[in-house]
C-alpha cells in the first residue's frame, strides 16, 4: 500500500471512530431503580415508558430498568437521587410525605370516591401535575403517577372493625400520615422495609401489614397472612421522580419526550393495574387459601375522620383536600 493510500485509510479510520465516538456519547442512558419484581404491573408499565421514550427520542435517551431493590430500597434510592448518583427511582406518596410535604395530601384515609375520582386527581393540573413539580429544589421532580391499587389489612385473623386491631402490630412505610391512622385505629405501628416483610409476619415480629391485593401472590405474603380485609382504607398512588441535576442534563425536546412517556405509562398501567389485581386476587384465593373478608367501612371512616378535618385546617395541604373534595363532587 502507498504512504498516500495509507494516510487515506488512517484519516478515513480516525473519522468513523470520531463519529462512532459522537454517537455514543450523544445517547443518554438512565438508570431507574424500583422495588418490585419483573413480573409487577409497574415494572411492566416502567419497561413500556422506556420503550417509548426510545422511540420519541430516536434513540437518544434511553432507561435501564433495576428492579428487586438492586440499587438499594426505596428512601436509599431517593437519597442516590437527591444527589444525582440515580437518574429516576419509583417511590410512593407515603414515603415522598418526608422529602415533600405536598404528598401528605394522598396519604389522607377514604380520600377518594372512587378510581374516576382518583385518576381526575392526578391528572389536575392544580393538584396531581402540582404536586409533583412542588419537590423543585429538593432535588428531583415527579413525572407521573401509577396506580398501586387502594390499600387493605392482612393478617392471620380477619380484620373487620378497628377494635379488632387493637394491641395489633401492623407494618407501616415511614410515613407520619401512616403512623398517625394505624393509632387512630388503634393499632401498633410498626415502620419496616417492604423486603423485609414476609420473614417479619412469618416470625411475628409483625402481627399484619397493609398494602394492595398484589402483595399476597408477587412477595407471597399470602403464605403467611391468610385473611385480607378489604377497608380500602387509602388509595396512595406510586411516584416515578427523577433528579433534577439528571432533568437539567435533558435538552427541553428531550424532556417533553420523557414526560409524554412517563403520561403515556400511566394510563397504560391503569388498564393493566385492573387485569393484573384480578388474576393475582384469583390466585391468592385458589392457590394460597387466602380468605378475603368484606368489610363495613364506616366504623374506619369516623376512626380516622380527626385526619380529614386535620388535614383541611393544615396551612401545606389544606387547599389539596378542599380541590380533591371538589374534584369528587
Amino acid at each position: 500500500m502507498s504512504m498516500q493510500k495509507k494516510t487515506l485509510s488512517l484519516i478515513i479510520g480516525g473519522l468513523l471512530a470520531a463519529t462512532m465516538s459522537v454517537t455514543v456519547s450523544a445517547k443518554t442512558v438512565l438508570k431507574l431503580s424500583h422495588n418490585n419484581d419483573k413480573t409487577h404491573p409497574v415494572h411492566m408499565s416502567m419497561q413500556y415508558m422506556s420503550d417509548e421514550v426510545k422511540k420519541l427520542t430516536d434513540g437518544e435517551v434511553v432507561i435501564r430498568i433495576y428492579p428487586n431493590s438492586q440499587l438499594g430500597t426505596q428512601r436509599e434510592s431517593m437519597e442516590l437521587l437527591q444527589s444525582g448518583s440515580l437518574d429516576m427511582a419509583k417511590s410512593n406518596a407515603s414515603e415522598l410525605e418526608a422529602f415533600e410535604p405536598t404528598y401528605a395530601a394522598f396519604n389522607v384515609p377514604y380520600l377518594f370516591k372512587n378510581s374516576d375520582h382518583y385518576y381526575k386527581v392526578l391528572q389536575d393540573a392544580d393538584v396531581g401535575q402540582k404536586i409533583l413539580s412542588n419537590s423543585a429544589g429538593k432535588g428531583f421532580i415527579g413525572l407521573t403517577y401509577y396506580d398501586a391499587g387502594s390499600r387493605s389489612f392482612y393478617a392471620q385473623k380477619p380484620i373487620r372493625t378497628p377494635e379488632d386491631l387493637k394491641g395489633m402490630k401492623i407494618r407501616v412505610q415511614p410515613s407520619p400520615s401512616a403512623l398517625e391512622m394505624m393509632k387512630l385505629l388503634g393499632a401498633s405501628p410498626t415502620p419496616l422495609a417492604f423486603g423485609e416483610l414476609y420473614t417479619a409476619l412469618q416470625q411475628g415480629v409483625v402481627d399484619g401489614a397493609e398494602n394492595n391485593p398484589t402483595a399476597l401472590t408477587l412477595m407471597r405474603h399470602g403464605e403467611v397472612a391468610k385473611f385480607y380485609s378489604e377497608d380500602e382504607h387509602t388509595i396512595i398512588p406510586d411516584v416515578l421522580v427523577i433528579s433534577e441535576k439528571t432533568w437539567a442534563k435533558l435538552s427541553p425536546e428531550q424532556q417533553k419526550a420523557l414526560k409524554e412517556a412517563a403520561d403515556k405509562s400511566m394510563m397504560y398501567h391503569k388498564d393493566l393495574w385492573i387485569e393484573m389485581t384480578a388474576k393475582e386476587v384469583k390466585e391468592a384465593k385458589e392457590k394460597l387459601g387466602v380468605e378475603f373478608v368484606k368489610v363495613e367501612k364506616q366504623p374506619f371512616i369516623d376512626a380516622v375522620k380527626p385526619m380529614h378535618d386535620k388535614a383541611k385546617a393544615d396551612a401545606v395541604i389544606g387547599s389539596y383536600i378542599e380541590k380533591i373534595d371538589a374534584l369528587g363532587n
